[in-house]
């Protein structure tokens, strides 16, 4: 069987994902996790010693086909994404230097350290990233002027990944 950690690991990997449904069977145990709207189910139940197979399973489920559009619309998309890329070559990412919890703010009724617009320096704090409980200042990096916040407040970031595009001076 599982660890809670673990179990709670792979609730976190299934929500971050593009997988609608995991399933998990080893020694007995089965772990389901579904998403809906949004959020994820966990159902684990015991299989008699007999039945139990150590088999891990992987579902996906398939996307639903609205309209004759959906092809058009990734495809839009994706230009849109191709153009952004070749927009954002000359500005400067302010990436997370760990996994953490991003934070906007110094606290929730402050407003945020910067926006969009706002003209930053080096040494200019923009968020806190916290980690085990440990609330660590991120600097600009650059002097410039911020162009996009890329990270929500709240959000999990991951090591590396862009927080804000930053124009330079």
């Amino acid at each position: 069987m599982l660890k809670v950690q673990e179990i709670r690991e792979l609730i976190k990997l299934v929500d971050q994902s593009s997988i609608d449904e995991f399933v998990y069977e080893n020694e007995g145990s089965k772990i389901k996790m579904k998403k809906h709207t949004g959020t994820s189910t966990v159902t684990t139940v015991q299989i008699p010693q007999a039945a139990a197979q150590a088999v891990p399973v992987v579902q996906q489920a398939a996307p639903a086909a609205v309209s004759g559009t959906a092809p058009v619309q990734e495809l839009k998309q994706e230009e849109a994404a191709t153009v952004k890329q070749a927009d954002t070559s000359n500005l400067h990412k302010i990436t997370s230097p760990m996994v953490g919890t991003f934070y906007a703010s110094p606290t929730p009724e402050a407003d945020a350290y910067v926006k969009a617009g706002s003209v930053v320096s080096k040494d200019s704090i923009v968020c806190i990233v916290e980690a085990m409980k440990l609330f660590n200042e991120i600097e600009a990096e650059v002097n410039g002027e911020i162009v996009e916040v890329l990270a929500k407040n709240g959000q999990l970031v991951e090591y590396g990944q862009p927080l804000f595009l930053v124009k330079p001076e």
